[in-house]
């Protein structure tokens, strides 16, 4: 059986290595990939948006099945593509994928069927969101509506900030198209959880909770990042919560997007706030986080290709999806200066006592010498018994791995682990 994995970050390795478990699995391959996936799958190089030269690939080479994993593909049309072609997909179709690929569709339907969520408001304007900010409560949430590689939202504390923000999305273009409508919410509070979710359209099944880092500094300082680290699970995500989030957030978004005529099938992302008042959703991700997905798929017992086969195939609810009860820790050891300016090319090494842990996101081979290309390097992960031991053993593998101008938080899970006392 021949694999397609569409996307080439630490996710798509996390996935791939995890498919890789399936003896039936004979070849994957990761398009574009990157040089450490490269020693788990055949790397293509074939652009993730490229629609038409992955649809080209997979139809030369008798791709039996595709997971597309980021959200560009996913929202220009990448699975619509696919199917057409015979080629069945995990992922959702573009018009349900808008999900994730508009903020104002995502509240707009959170707002029509009751989901709770901040309050917002909608702007194609700048003037109409500056007069707005004038009398807006601080600290206030700006996002811009579009994709923006997870770096559109922006948590402004003051007025001026505030200001400032929308003028760089929507004057300065900072994230191109994407802020050329934004919207402007009111700020929560509360302990964030990630709940990544499998579902068919008709059966959801979450899968175990997380806790991203997003900050690039300890102690949560810094810019906002695509993520520094996670832990699984989440303490603050206790049986409770997860009940409440299951009756008044999780069904009620399938049966809207069902109502909505966008069927979801594919992973559906829920990032959860618990305010006093209880859930709310702060965003919806059309696909696997990044890095919550190198947390969570280490904890998946069930064969991963057999559960994403039910989920194609619109049998979720007969498929056996099960979770270890231990603990996962991931670091992410990025390149210093991210996420704005960081050097490129050193060479990385990780030893062979350790690889099994590392999943692969910005580095390239370089006459056969993994070297860094990104600002995300690599994440890397530690599955045992209890937080604070898989926390020790993920901090002990990163001291083991070296690049020039690596850099990393020290202080990821620690939150957490306040949290279990």
């Amino acid at each position: 059986m021949k694999l397609m994995v569409v996307g080439g970050g630490g996710r798509e390795h996390a996935i791939i290595k995890k498919l890789k478990e399936n003896p039936a699995i004979d070849t994957i391959y990761a398009l574009p990939g990157n040089g450490g996936i490269a020693a788990d799958a055949v790397c293509v190089g074939i652009a993730a948006t490229d629609i038409s030269g992955i649809v080209d690939f997979a139809v030369e080479n008798g791709i039996d099945y595709a997971v597309v994993a980021p959200d560009d593909p996913l929202v220009l049309g990448c699975v619509d593509r696919l199917e057409e072609k015979g080629i069945p997909c995990f992922g959702p179709k573009a018009n349900a994928a808008i999900i994730e690929g508009s903020k104002i569709f995502s509240k707009d339907l959170m707002k029509k069927y009751g989901i709770p969520t901040a309050s917002y408001q909608t702007f194609n304007d700048m003037q109409s969101a500056l007069e707005y900010l004038e009398t807006a409560d601080m600290p206030i949430v700006i996002k811009a509506d579009g994709l923006a590689l997870g770096k559109g939202v922006i948590i402004a504390e003051n007025r001026d900030d505030a200001k400032q923000a929308v003028i760089s999305m929507m004057q300065d273009k900072q994230f191109g198209k994407s802020g050329e409508n934004i919207v402007i919410e009111e700020f929560l509070t509360g302990p964030e959880v990630s709940v990544l979710s499998f579902t068919d359209g008709k059966t959801v099944v979450p899968m175990i909770s997380s806790m991203d880092h997003k900050r690039a500094g300890d102690n949560d300082t810094g810019l906002n990042t695509g993520g520094m680290g996670t832990v699984a699970p989440n303490p603050y995500y206790t049986k409770e919560i997860a009940d409440r989030c299951m009756k008044e957030i999780f069904i009620p978004t399938i049966d809207a997007m069902n109502r909505e005529g966008r069927t979801f099938k594919g992973c559906l992302y829920f990032g959860l706030m618990i305010t006093a008042k209880g859930p709310k959703v702060i965003e919806y991700n059309c696909r696997f986080g990044d890095p919550e997905t190198q947390v969570v798929l280490p904890l998946l017992e069930s064969d991963l290709y057999t559960v994403m086969r039910a989920v194609t195939d619109g049998k979720l609810a007969e498929c056996d999806v099960r979770f270890s009860d231990k603990h996962a820790a991931c670091v992410i050891m990025a390149s210093k200066g991210y996420p704005v300016h960081y050097e490129k090319g050193y060479p990385i090494t990780i030893p062979d006592t350790v690889a099994d842990s590392v999943y692969v996101a910005g580095a390239a081979l370089k006459d056969g010498q993994l070297v860094t290309s990104g600002g995300r390097v690599l994440g890397v992960t530690a599955v045992d018994n209890t937080l604070k031991s898989a926390l020790d053993m993920a901090y002990e593998k990163v001291r083991k791995i070296t690049f020039e101008n690596a850099y990393y938080r020290r202080d990821i899970g620690q939150r957490a682990l306040k949290a279990e006392v």
